[in-house]
């Protein structure tokens, strides 16, 4: 097999991989949320990360403000905005949870049967 018909080869399995996983990502979407919409069930995540994100934000600059006073005004704010967006990315994270398990259990499932075809069509059982 030439180099030429080889990455041509390789190309094509790859897009095929990425294909399945994409439509499996989709189909894991759709069993979790069993006909719901995204848009409310991520806005209730949403609504749920902001108390993380308040507490995040207090703990950034109540650790900001150690018992010296060479820390400025804007240091901790920016530390508070930086604890504010690490409470909210983990609590966005921790409410998706089962959505994002969902996701890649399908495309995970597609993903392996794709590999699966691949390697049968490489190595071809001969039970004669």
């Amino acid at each position: 097999m030439g180099l030429c018909k080889w990455s041509i080869s390789n190309f094509e399995y790859g897009r095929k991989v990425v294909s399945s996983g994409l439509e499996g990502a989709r189909s894991g979407r759709e069993a979790f949320l069993n006909g719901r919409s995204l848009t409310p069930f991520l806005s209730e995540s949403v609504n749920k990360a902001w108390t993380p994100a308040v507490v995040g934000a207090w703990i950034g600059m109540v650790g900001g403000i150690p018992g010296n006073r060479k820390n400025s005004i804007s240091k901790v704010l920016v530390r508070g905005l930086v604890g504010g967006a690490v409470g909210f990315g983990l609590a966005i994270a921790w409410e998706n949870r089962r959505l994002t398990e969902s996701v890649k259990d399908g495309a995970l499932r597609n993903i392996h049967k794709v590999r699966d075809e691949h390697w049968l069509e490489t190595h071809p059982i001969d039970y004669a």
